[in-house]
């Protein structure tokens, strides 16, 4: 995508963001940090905490847990949180405005068995 492009898509963004997501290939709450990204257009690198181990210990030193997803926005690190708590502080701290795109995946959901038992597989 071209700046010109993002800047286009992103035209309810306050201010310029960068943005690591350290996310998992398949889990409720980085579905919903997903859907967050993409409800407001926001540029983001994702960093698959499954599929690449050193990404795992790189949000670990960064955040200083375990927990995930975590997300990191202009140098603030958000560890362990879901959807609805990334968007809640983009629009407390204005980084965003009003969204022009909607959802219909729950931004505060945990990971079903499903899930856990294909992250599981993976990791064999």
């Amino acid at each position: 995508m071209s700046i010109a492009q993002v800047k286009e898509n992103n035209c309810h963004t306050m201010k310029p963001l960068t943005i690591t997501a350290y996310l998992k290939t398949t889990c409720g709450w980085s579905n919903g940090v997903r859907a967050v990204m993409a409800k407001y257009s926001l540029p983001y690198t994702e960093k698959d905490i499954i599929q690449n181990p050193a990404f795992r210990f790189e949000m670990e030193q960064k955040s200083g847990q375990q927990l995930s997803p975590c997300v990191e926005i202009n140098g603030v690190m958000l560890a362990d949180i879901s959807g609805e708590e990334v968007e809640a502080y983009l629009l407390k701290e204005q980084l965003v405005g009003a969204a022009t795109l909607s959802t219909d995946v729950p931004l505060n959901a945990p990971c079903s068995n499903e899930q856990h038992a294909a992250m599981i597989a993976m990791n064999l």
